[in-house]
């Protein structure tokens, strides 16, 4: 188990070096620090009670945030992507790891909305890896069904961004 001492001082490292990352696990506790547009946020697995009730306690750790909760109600079958037909769905798919932009500036109209047609050729939205922009392109001809990101979201690579159906 990691101390409180340990954790702020595995922080501040991050903080002052250009690491963006950092991962870390001991004795069945894993702790992963990251720092997506400038703010740091700690995710612990496996924590004993002791650190769950520290977690939830409003003033442990300012500034830091534990992992999201689940939401309470599942979305209704009809509306989940697993219902529609697997056939005329197609998944447009993270190239890269980096941090997913559906606009090409803050405060632009997002390159495209559920509802929006595209061809292979159409720019969907902008995955920044390591400084630098790369533009996704729809791959397929069809219709944006449902973006399956929030812009500003940490993406993976092979995650899927976009689901279209296909003409």
């Amino acid at each position: 188990m990691f101390k409180l001492s340990e954790i702020k001082d595995l922080i501040k490292l991050v903080d002052q070096t250009s690491i963006h990352e950092l991962e870390i696990e001991n004795e069945g506790t894993r702790i992963a620090i990251r720092k997506p547009n400038r703010t740091e946020s700690l995710l612990i697995n496996s924590v004993p009670a002791a650190a769950n009730t520290l977690l939830n306690q409003p003033h442990y750790m300012p500034g830091l945030t534990a992992p999201a909760q689940q939401p309470a109600d599942p979305a209704p079958a009809a509306e989940q992507p697993e219902t529609r037909s697997k056939e005329d769905l197609h998944a447009i798919q993270s190239p890269m790891v980096g941090t997913f932009y559906a606009a090409p500036a803050p405060g632009a109209e997002p390159f495209v909305k559920v509802g929006s047609k595209v061809n292979e050729k159409t720019v969907v939205c902008i995955v920044e890896a390591m400084k630098l922009m790369n533009e996704i392109e729809a791959e397929v001809k069809g219709e944006i069904v449902e973006i399956l990101v929030e812009n500003g979201q940490l993406v993976e690579y092979g995650q899927p961004l976009f689901l279209v159906k296909k003409d």
